[in-house]
């Protein structure tokens, strides 16, 4: 287990390194000179080499890799070209804006999916589960986005239940944080949740159909309890990949709801350096976004070793 937990992590350190190096070339490769953006065209070319060297921009391409990746590591990755306001500590907090969301978002939706996708496996015959079916396709089928403006028209606008967007601290207020978590959580929960459902139901389907569950329920255990002592780790497995994707998903789909519901995190700065041209932000968020979601990749992988244990033995 331990060979294949130092084989992933490798994989995983390889693959940040990879990364980098693609997220860091392709803001080399946009057309346009940051020092210039940063003065303006009517900028003296003299200013511009000033600001230039300022930035180290002057330098060789490798130097600044190294320079880069180094602030990333420190956790200092430099300061805007235009405001000249440090990029990390915008990062962090805007970061923990963003989790809050994804997290929310993400324990919602296994609230809903995981029920709901086992019901459906185990009324797959019967009209209720036709039904749940359905609507789990439905919702697979709406944006986020959109179900989010929905949202905000039937609870913010008509019921005036909750607000229509904005953040605030939850030391601060907790009430008004919740109030404003609600809707873009629940945006993004739903639409998860009917992807998970529909997994949950595929994996719990083919359990059912395994010799070892009919065996269980011809000792007299009824569907569920067969579930619950013998199927549920079986069917975890692939739930669990897709559970990784989907979290993957949240993190990156965030992007849009911060925008739709004007909350101050991750995405919504990523956007705004991007229409500021603020290229450092830009490289810095998208590889904590990159980093992230390989984080995850890894953390799935682990789970594997846990939950299967023929991972941990090498049997087949």
């Amino acid at each position: 287990m331990l060979l294949r937990l130092l084989h992933r992590t490798l994989v995983f350190v390889l693959s940040v390194l990879v990364a980098s190096v693609v997220v860091f070339g392709f803001m080399r490769v946009l057309p346009g000179d940051p020092a210039r953006v940063a003065l303006g065209i009517n900028a003296s070319d003299a200013a511009v080499a000033q600001l230039r060297e300022q930035f180290g921009l002057d330098r060789p391409v490798v130097v600044q890799y190294l320079d880069w990746m180094r602030g990333l590591v420190t956790l200092d990755p430099g300061i805007e070209f235009i405001s000249k306001a440090q990029i990390g500590p915008q990062i962090a907090d805007r970061l923990q804006v963003t989790m809050w969301l994804v997290v929310t978002s993400m324990v919602l939706a296994l609230v809903i999916a995981l029920p709901i996708g086992v019901w459906m496996a185990l009324r797959h015959r019967h009209p209720d589960g036709v039904v749940l079916t359905a609507l789990s396709q439905l919702g697979i089928a709406i944006p986020a986005f959109l179900a989010g403006i929905l949202l905000i028209s039937v609870f913010a606008v008509r019921l005036r239940w909750v607000p229509s967007g904005g953040w605030v601290v939850p030391g601060a207020d907790p009430v008004g944080f919740l109030k404003r978590l609600a809707l873009p959580s629940i945006s993004l929960a739903l639409v998860q949740a009917a992807v998970l459902a529909r997994y949950v139901r595929s994996a719990i389907l083919d359990v059912l159909r395994e010799d070892y569950l009919r065996t269980a329920r011809a000792k007299g255990l009824r569907p569920l309890q067969a579930l619950w002592r013998h199927g549920f780790r079986n069917a975890a497995v692939p739930v669990v990949t897709v559970l990784g994707l989907q979290l993957a998903t949240l993190l990156i789909g965030a992007v849009v709801i911060e925008r739709v519901f004007v909350i101050p995190g991750l995405g919504s700065l990523l956007l705004d350096s991007v229409a500021k041209r603020e290229l450092l932000t830009v490289q810095a968020v998208v590889m904590v976004l990159v980093v992230a979601v390989l984080l995850i990749n890894w953390l799935v992988d682990t789970l594997y070793l846990i939950i299967d244990p023929r991972l941990r033995t090498g049997a087949r």
